[in-house]
């Protein structure tokens, strides 16, 4: 997510009376900002083998297909991961974070939401992300049986993970790193968040309000200079869940960096939260 882009085109919305349906549209789009595109540059995938997971939409009835990347690890009985990642960046442009997953031990699946990468084409919503997120889960349980399995999720992509953890009850733990509490308090904390926009905010992943109904550990980690999600947004979520839980704050950790510049941090939560050497 952009900090300006979804603002204004709330406040705009406001402006002009937008209909319900093409609001709610357009914050799926400013949201989510769907591409096939890899952002950041080049990133090699080399390594990691293409998943296809089939499946039909409760919702619609329709045949859909999520393209992912697995990357196994070289212990074979290390525990499996589904990596859910944020807004605008595909599969292939998380690489660089599903490597260092890996390297804390997980064989990773990554995912991409409907209307991502190579996956089926779409305009996805809060609904459709939980939905794929869903049968990836499935997939690993199916394709990975007796191993135990994980969550993780960054930014826009921890709040489709605490969902999903919610619903489930055969996860280990979740991991979120960069998340948020609700798609409105983010909201307020910018620059113009004192216009009155939150009642029209459909797509709102109130992770605040779900997080409560996890029953596995879970860790939330955020950067000390995240400016895009507030680190207090993160410790208000981690303050909302139950116990066993962690909060991990990493110095000069950016919205984008955290997961490198707090690997070790990363390591010895492995160790202390989930038990995990």
């Amino acid at each position: 997510m952009k900090r300006t882009p979804l603002l204004i085109s709330l406040a705009l919305a406001i402006a002009v009376s937008a209909g319900c349906a093409t609001l709610d549209a357009k914050q799926r789009e400013w949201i989510f900002q769907p591409s096939d595109r890899s952002w950041g540059g080049s990133q090699s995938t080399d390594d990691m083998a293409d998943v296809w997971i089939d499946f039909r939409s409760s919702d619609s009835g329709k045949a859909e297909r999520l393209h992912g990347l697995w990357l196994p690890n070289d212990r074979a009985d290390a525990p499996v991961l589904l990596y859910l990642h944020g807004a605008r960046w595909n599969v292939a442009g998380s690489s660089g974070r599903i490597r260092r997953m890996q390297e804390l031990g997980f064989s990773v699946l990554a995912i991409d939401y409907r209307g991502f990468g190579r996956s089926s084409a779409g305009l996805p919503s809060e609904a459709t992300a939980a939905e794929d997120a869903r049968a990836a889960w499935e997939w690993l349980a199916q394709h990975q049986p007796g191993k135990p399995r994980y969550i993780f999720g960054h930014s826009l992509g921890g709040a489709i993970a605490i969902d999903l953890a919610r619903q489930v009850n055969d996860e280990q733990g979740t991991i979120v790193e960069g998340t948020f509490t609700s798609i409105p308090e983010v909201v307020s904390t910018f620059k113009w968040g004192w216009l009155p926009v939150s009642a029209l905010i459909t797509q709102r992943f109130e992770s605040v309000r779900k997080v409560s109904e996890i029953g596995s550990p879970l860790l939330v980690v955020h950067g000390s200079d995240d400016s895009l999600i507030l680190p207090s947004l993160g410790r208000k979520l981690y303050e909302a869940a139950h116990e066993p839980k962690q909060f991990v704050l990493v110095e000069g950790g950016s919205h984008h960096n955290t997961n490198s510049v707090g690997q070790s941090l990363y390591r010895d939560a492995m160790v202390s939260l989930f038990k995990l050497k």
